[in-house]
């Protein structure tokens, strides 16, 4: 029977680039059909390049990967996925960037015992990386609306209707800030309508 070298390439969107992934891959020969690129999140392994390389795995085939993350980030699964690959299926994985994590060359118990160690702790480590950077994500974008930023769609504003805050502004009879809190917009909201004010009723 002849045994395939097969090749994972995961970049989490569509603009990131493969090729540091590639080119480590190169000394390994592999042909181009055999390997499988997704360019989505590694949240889930509901990927079609990756659901195509588990049809196409067999007993024997060898999986190389260049870091643990690249085959995904969620700790539970990437255990469960290592489990079917190299159980189930009885293919061997290859993680170069970690040489432990080589199921082709660590076949005896101890081989194996530091190979589900090591996997366990790179695992954990990617999840954990991946709710931090949701963490920091959240935190950026809860700071950047305490400054004012707004996200999404655009808010519309019917500039007529303001018009006597903003007359109350020039009367001095207000602050900005306090017409600010009036409208319920950020300051460059309020100086965009305050010159659309200007130029309708220059």
């Amino acid at each position: 029977m002849i045994f395939i070298n097969f090749a994972y390439v995961r970049v989490s969107t569509k603009e990131q680039n493969t090729d540091r992934q590639l080119i480590a891959l190169k000394e390994y020969g592999i042909k181009p059909e055999n390997i499988l690129i997704d360019k989505m999140s590694g949240k889930d392994f509901n990927r079609p390049a990756y659901r195509r390389l588990l049809k196409r795995l067999h007993k024997g085939d060898v999986l190389i990967i260049k870091s643990i993350d690249r085959l995904g980030r969620n700790y539970k699964d990437i255990i469960k996925q290592w489990q079917y690959i190299t159980k189930e299926i009885g293919a061997d994985i290859k993680v170069i960037e970690m040489p432990l994590l080589d199921t082709s060359q660590h076949k005896d118990l101890l081989g194996t015992f530091v190979a589900d160690m090591v996997l366990q702790i790179l695992s954990y480590v990617s999840e954990n990386e991946r709710i931090n950077i949701k963490q920091r994500q959240a935190e950026g974008i809860a700071a950047a609306k305490e400054r004012g930023v707004q996200f999404g769609r655009p808010k519309t504003y019917d500039i007529e209707k303001y018009a006597p805050i903003f007359a109350k502004v020039k009367a001095k009879e207000l602050t900005p800030k306090q017409a600010m809190e009036r409208i319920g917009c950020a300051q460059s909201t309020y100086y965009r309508i305050q010159n659309q004010l200007k130029h309708k009723l220059a």
